[in-house]
C-alpha cells in the first residue's frame, strides 16, 4: 500500500514538472517584446606612436620606437598594409632605417539598450510573489515567474501580485534599461623611405713626383792644396823655346 502511494506521489510530482517545463517553454512564444537603443554623444581620442625598423625578416618585425624601447612584433598579418607615399606596402616590402607610424583613433559611445516585455492573459492561478499562471488567448496556460515590485493592469488599476483573483484578466510589461558603453578603434599606418645613402667622401690623390738626384759640378777653383809653379814653368819653357825659333827666323833671312 505505502509502495504504491509512493509510486502515485512521484507520478504526480513528475507531471507537475512536466507541465511546468511545457509552460516555460511555450512562454517566449506569448510575450511579446521590443528592444530600442538610444546612443549618447561619442568622444574620441587619437595616440600616435612612431619608430623606425630595426630588423624584418619573414612576418616578424622589430621596431625602435621614439622612447628608445625594442619592440617586437611576431606574425604581422599579411594583410597589413604600410602606406608610403602613393603606395601600399606589405610586411615584406618593409626596410630598415624606415620610419613607420601608427595613428590610433579610438571613438567611445554610450547607449543604453531598453528592452520592453508585455503579456495578457486571464489569471487561471497566481501564488504570491512568486508566480502566476495566466491562460493566454490560445488557451494555453502558461506560468511566469513575478519579478519583484511588478506591477499588473486590472481595468486600469494597477495592483501588485496579491491583489490577482483567478479569472482576471491583466496585463503586465517588464521594462529593462541595460546601458552599455560601444569602443572602436581605427589603425592607420604610414611610413617613410630610409634617406639615401651619402655620396663617398672625396679620397685625396697622392701625388708622387720623381725628383732627380743632385748633380755634382767640379769646382774651377783650384785646390788651396794646388801649387802655381808647374804653370810658370812651362811658361818660361814656352818662352825659351819661342825665342830660339825667332833667332833662327832671323839667321835665315839674313843669308
Amino acid at each position: 500500500m505505502k509502495s504504491r502511494t509512493a509510486r502515485t506521489r512521484t507520478s504526480l510530482v513528475l507531471a507537475v514538472g512536466a507541465l511546468c517545463l511545457a509552460f516555460t517553454l511555450s512562454m517566449s512564444a506569448q510575450v511579446q517584446t521590443t528592444t530600442s537603443t538610444q546612443a549618447g554623444n561619442a568622444t574620441a581620442t587619437t595616440t600616435v606612436e612612431r619608430g623606425e625598423v630595426v630588423y624584418v625578416t619573414g612576418n616578424d618585425l622589430v621596431v625602435k620606437m621614439e622612447d628608445g624601447t625594442i619592440r617586437h612584433f611576431a606574425n604581422v598579418p599579411e594583410t597589413t598594409k604600410i602606406t608610403v607615399g602613393d603606395q601600399q606596402l606589405g610586411i615584406h616590402d618593409l626596410k630598415p632605417g624606415m620610419q613607420l607610424q601608427r595613428t590610433i583613433t579610438t571613438t567611445t559611445t554610450p547607449r543604453t539598450i531598453t528592452t520592453v516585455k508585455s503579456v495578457t492573459g486571464t489569471v487561471w492561478n497566481v501564488s504570491p510573489p512568486l508566480s502566476v499562471i495566466l491562460t493566454m488567448e490560445n488557451g494555453k496556460n502558461q506560468q511566469f515567474k513575478i519579478p519583484k515590485d511588478q506591477k499588473f493592469n486590472i481595468d486600469g488599476q494597477m495592483v501588485d501580485a496579491w491583489g490577482l483573483k483567478k479569472g482576471m484578466k491583466v496585463s503586465a510589461t517588464k521594462v529593462v534599461e541595460a546601458p552599455e558603453t560601444v569602443i572602436a578603434q581605427q589603425r592607420k599606418l604610414t611610413g617613410t623611405m630610409p634617406p639615401p645613402p651619402p655620396p663617398p667622401a672625396d679620397v685625396p690623390i697622392l701625388v708622387v713626383e720623381e725628383v732627380a738626384p743632385p748633380v755634382q759640378v767640379a769646382s774651377a777653383t783650384l785646390p788651396k792644396t794646388g801649387s802655381p809653379l808647374p804653370l810658370i814653368g812651362f811658361l818660361g819653357l814656352l818662352s825659351v823655346t819661342s825665342a830660339f825659333g825667332l833667332k833662327a827666323l832671323r839667321t835665315r833671312l839674313a843669308n
